[in-house]
């Protein structure tokens, strides 16, 4: 029997959902190598989270940066390849898709889905697929999002970018099966998470849009800020990450039935209906 990896990479790091789930696994025993793009930010959770949180200095965007980070990984790791990769990296672009930018929203769907793309098949490998990997094949976590299932308006490429990693998930689970590579769809409702703090109307201001907007992201913001705590979250992404037998897709979601199963088992049209309200 092959040994299993206790290495992993999360992308993304620095805070949120990254940091919470390396605390989470340096807790279990494992050692992190995390993703961060600036160095300050490697030298703070290296501090905050101790020897076994190894800061990698990359962007998912810069093809160069991420190959130094794979020979990197591979120096370090023992000989033992990776137990897993978190493809936790990230950024929301939001407002009206009538006054956004192709280009914001390009930039969106090159971090969240080719930066995911860029960064699996470049580690690919050291998850086990090569001939005689040395430990059992490692498994992949994919962070999409509620929103990767259920679109609401002025977060179209957030959404859209979500929904593109989903199909992408499915289809690399069916062929890294031949690896033993698990693939699994991560998605998280509301979290207690900095990513509430970012949102701007400004640039908004005095358009037809405003005052929805205003509505909806005040609304949006109240649900991020009594979402489920970050510990709790982590735990969970934990526990799946562990399970022997995973499923393919896991909600993240408090209050789970009025957030996430009510609101997937109504006609489109009625979900359309509430949050015309919202707006």
């Amino acid at each position: 029997m092959k040994p299993k990896s206790k290495f992993v990479l999360i992308t993304g790091a620095s805070t949120g959902i990254g940091y919470g789930t390396a605390k989470e696994l340096i807790r279990r025993g494992y050692t992190v190598f995390g993703s961060v793009r600036k160095m300050e930010d490697a030298d703070r959770v290296q501090s905050e989270l101790g020897a076994n949180f190894l800061p990698l200095r990359f962007d998912v965007t810069d093809a160069a940066a991420v190959e130094r980070a794979v020979v990197e990984v591979q120096g370090r790791c023992n000989g033992q390849g990776l137990g897993g990769l978190i493809n936790n990296s990230g950024i929301n672009v939001d407002g009206p898709i009538e006054l956004l930018s192709i280009e914001e929203i390009a930039y969106n769907f090159e971090v969240n889905l080719f930066g995911l793309l860029r960064v699996t098949k470049a580690f690919l490998p050291l998850l086990g697929a090569q001939k005689d990997h040395p430990s059992l094949p490692g498994r992949i976590l994919n962070m999409s999002s509620a929103a990767g299932k259920l679109a609401g308006p002025y977060m179209g490429p957030y959404s859209g970018t979500k929904h593109a990693l989903e199909g992408m998930s499915h289809a690399m689970r069916l062929e890294f099966i031949r690896y033993g590579i698990a693939v699994i769809i991560i998605g998280p409702g509301a979290i207690q998470t900095p990513i509430w703090d970012k949102g701007s109307l400004q640039r908004f201001e005095g358009t037809s849009y405003y005052a929805s907007l205003a509505r909806f992201y005040g609304k949006a913001l109240a649900a991020g800020k009594g979402g489920m705590p970050l510990e709790e979250c982590s735990r969970q992404i934990g526990d799946i990450f562990e399970t022997e037998k995973p499923k393919i897709r896991y909600a993240i979601v408090q209050n789970k039935f009025l957030k996430w199963t009510l609101p997937m088992l109504l006609p489109q049209g009625a979900r359309d209906r509430v949050l015309e309200k919202m707006m």
